[in-house]
Parts: C-alpha cells; structure tokens; sequence
C-alpha cells in the first residue's frame, strides 16, 4: 500500500503539507479559505477557474490559489508512481505585507501559475523547507525569509489580494473547523453568529449553499487533505472528521468525490 508521508511542518505563520494521490481523481468545489501554493513534483494538476478558465500545471509549476477560491481541481499521477506536491499555506498578514499597495486590479486575478520555465521554484520551496526546520532561527530573520517566497512571486507579475473572503461561507466554515467532530446543528451556528435560523438561511443563500451542504463540504475536504498529507487510518480520519462511522465517511466521500478514501492512498490491483 502506497501511503502519504506525515505533514512535514507547521508553525502559526506558514503551513507545509506533503500530498500524495495514487489514484486520479477529480475533486468538485472545492473551497480555499485562505492563500495557497502547489509546488508540483511528480505528475500535474488541472484546475478549473471561474475566472481564468482551464489551468493546467506540470512537474515544477506553482499553482496560487488566492483566498476565497472555490474551484474544481484534478490530481494526476504518472504511470507507476504517484502524484506528489508540497502545499504551503500563507496567512493574511504575510500577503498583506508584500501586497499591500493597489494595483489596477479591481477584480480577482483567480488562480494563477508560475512556470517551471521561470526557474527557482524547487529552490523557493526549499528554502521555506529550511526555514521553518530551524528552531534555532531568530524569529525576525525566520518572519524574513518566509516573505521572500511571495516577493519572488510579486516579481513574477503574480497579483494576490490581502484581504480574505468574509462572506457567510468563508465564516461559517471557519467555526465549522474549530472542531470538526462536533454535532454541529444551524441554531446553535445562527446563535453563535447572533442571527435567527431564517436569518442564516437567508445569509447563506448568497454563497448557493445551505448549512447541510456547507457542514458535509467542510469535513469531507478536511478528510481529503488529510488521505493526501497524512498516514491517520482512515476509521481515525472519519471519527475525526464528525463520521459516526469509518462507512459512513467512506459512502459520502465516494458520493462527493467520486473515489473511495482507500484509493487516494493505493493503486488499483
């Protein structure tokens, strides 16, 4: 069994995740809550953006993913080994240092890609690798060099916003992850919020999702990151992510995305 390696680090600034698919898959919907970056290694990823259309990005590309993205995206391993990326996750205050000025840009710029051709990708990732490894790093010089990874992509003409969605979507998602496995019901969401239960219906129709949807969506994505970055046996992922049970998960994962949880992590016999 082919399985994903363990989230490789984490600190309160940047998060690193090592993801690993055996399988093709084709993941619908899926929301970005905050700026994310794909350092493609082996195989490619499709994503289709409702700004910039159908994306395509190979061995040694970076796929941005702004805040707020919500896309379709399709990971693809090459024949006998399986897909393989790093993610890094950048919170608002780092962009916001680096993208603070306005540009001529009112709208979204959506999902963007650096090029392997631009060169220096592999030696950006290594060096926030590095970084976030060295506990004996003095915090501003750390603070630092984690910036430079989004000044090289400002150099690149890549344009991110520093300011996060805020819409119900993004807030109610947001206090769905503060535990998972909680029996999450939309009166005690509308009341945390200090709305009514119609009142919340009504927010929520903006984002063309109702508070089932978004608390499925929610957990099921959390389940899928952590098939791909993590070796957690999957009855554990289930529980955690608010499954009563390791078949209950595996059913709704299946009708979500697709694919069995199993076959993130296995090639097909």
């Amino acid at each position: 069994m082919q399985q994903s390696s363990e989230v490789e680090t984490a600190n309160p600034d940047v998060s690193v995740l090592e993801i690993s698919q055996a399988t093709t898959a084709t993941f619908t919907d899926l929301y970005f809550q905050h700026t994310f970056l794909f350092f493609i290694q082996v195989g490619s990823k499709r994503v289709l953006c409702p700004i910039n259309g159908e994306l395509i990005g190979q061995a040694e590309d970076v796929i941005i993913f702004p805040p707020g993205s919500m896309v379709t995206m399709e990971n693809r391993p090459v024949l006998g080994k399986d897909y393989r990326a790093t993610g890094v996750c950048f919170p608002r205050q780092m962009i916001e240092t680096v993208f603070s000025h306005p540009t001529s840009k009112s709208a979204s710029a959506g999902i963007q890609i650096v090029s392997a051709a631009s060169g220096q990708s592999c030696q950006i990732l290594k060096t926030i690798q590095a970084t976030l490894a060295d506990t004996d790093m003095p915090e501003p010089i750390r603070q630092h060099r984690l910036l430079e990874p989004l000044i090289w992509l400002k150099s690149h003409n890549i344009h991110l916003s520093p300011h996060e969605e805020e819409n119900p979507l993004s807030k109610v998602r947001r206090l769905i992850e503060t535990d998972l496995s909680h029996p999450w019901r939309s009166s005690e969401v509308a009341e945390h919020f200090a709305i009514s239960e119609a009142t919340m219906r009504r927010w929520l129709t903006k984002s063309g999702q109702g508070f089932s949807k978004i608390l499925q969506n929610t957990r099921l994505e959390h389940g899928l990151s952590l098939l791909q970055s993590t070796e957690i046996p999957i009855s554990h992922i289930a529980l955690d992510c608010g499954f009563k049970t390791p078949s209950h998960f595996s059913d709704s994962f299946k009708k979500r995305f697709g694919i069995k949880p199993s076959e993130i992590r296995k090639l097909e016999g």
